[in-house]
């Protein structure tokens, strides 16, 4: 009887768990991008291809991925276009004197043999600006992206939850509410303004 107890209790103990962890790990899964396809055009390898979703009435919208040099030579990419905005950038994020700038990467993004550079948020991006449609959940953007040696390719992000984490990380990471080039663009850290000059952040 005794035996039979402690077996009911530890069953007990682990439904309950489930039951309140599926719903964490369901919310989670669906937080996080699709698995991606992978990319290679001469010697560059893209892999995780990935955008977030924007809020209702967004102007503005970011995609991000792994791209990596395999060859003797250095290579710079830009995104020439996408299916989604009138004009995509690539654009990087430093923090300078406790303000967050981001800027337009002059001349494009160099990726050095041998290098592998991780867009992600807070960091290198690929900003898609003035957006013809939302990116919603579930869907993609197509990104076509010039590398100055290694050619043209063109890229399907899948697109994630809106403040989703970049794929392997935890989730927990603030919402950018983004109003377009020219405006604001509002999250928990502060207050951004447009790329003209230099969009900036309060801490």
């Amino acid at each position: 009887m005794r035996n039979f107890s402690w077996r009911s209790i530890l069953c007990g103990i682990a439904a309950v768990f489930a039951l309140f962890t599926a719903p964490l790990l369901l919310l989670q899964f669906s937080a996080s991008p699709a698995a991606a396809a992978d990319y290679d055009v001469g010697s560059i390898h893209i892999s995780q291809p990935w955008a977030r979703a924007t809020p209702k009435g967004a102007d503005d919208g970011a995609g991000y991925m792994t791209i990596a040099n395999k060859g003797a030579t250095p290579d710079r990419v830009n995104c020439v276009s996408d299916d989604a905005s009138s004009q995509c950038m690539i654009h990087s994020m430093t923090m300078e004197g406790g303000i967050m700038r981001m800027r337009p990467v002059k001349g494009g993004l160099e990726i050095k043999p041998g290098q592998t550079v991780t867009l992600n948020p807070g960091s290198y991006h690929i900003m898609f600006l003035d957006l013809k449609r939302p990116l919603v959940q579930g869907q993609t953007v197509k990104v076509t992206l010039k590398f100055d040696h290694a050619g043209t390719v063109d890229v399907e992000c899948a697109i994630a939850a809106i403040g989703a984490p970049a794929p392997g990380t935890a989730a927990g990471g603030g919402t950018m509410m983004m109003q377009g080039p020219s405006g604001a663009m509002s999250g928990p850290g502060g207050t951004m303004s447009g790329p003209g000059g230099g969009t900036q952040m309060g801490k």
